[in-house]
């Protein structure tokens, strides 16, 4: 998956991170994938994503839910769109999610925290790993103050 990378989890933060995936990507002429993680709790034995009952229905409304901020967003943009918009919706762990899809892109985009309860943190626990462990450059958008 090359070109650019947005992670979203529909806060205010995540759409002005799409907003300049969006514009960055209609400007590079480059595709962008948009990525949104239903977070999963961690299985006691693994550690890895233990999926819940009822996955599959909020997987698909996580995935529709993301369609719409993408349309939203490409309308308030108007003429600059990227070429190629793809969504994702997965199960898992969000910096994880997002760390891997580093490997195979030119850029990742995040917003400065998302919906945790953390407010007060500068940058949120998922930026803040995606800072430190992506392979490829990593933008980090700014609240809007």
């Amino acid at each position: 998956m090359s070109g650019i990378v947005v992670g979203i989890d529909g806060s205010h933060n995540a759409s002005r991170a799409l907003e300049w995936a969006m514009t960055e990507a209609a400007m590079r002429k480059t595709q962008l994938t948009v990525i949104t993680v239903l977070p999963e709790p961690a299985s006691q034995w693994t550690g890895r994503p233990a999926p819940l009952g009822g996955d599959a229905e909020r997987l698909a409304e996580t995935r529709k839910s993301a369609e719409a901020a993408v349309e939203a967003t490409a309308a308030k943009l108007g003429g600059s769109k990227p070429e190629s918009v793809t969504v994702a919706a997965v199960g898992g762990f969000p910096a994880e999610t997002l760390i891997n899809a580093s490997k195979d892109s030119d850029l990742l985009v995040v917003g400065t925290r998302g919906g945790g309860g953390f407010a007060s943190l500068i940058l949120g626990s998922v930026s803040n790993q995606v800072v430190h462990h992506a392979s490829c450059p990593v933008v980090v958008v700014p609240a809007n103050k």
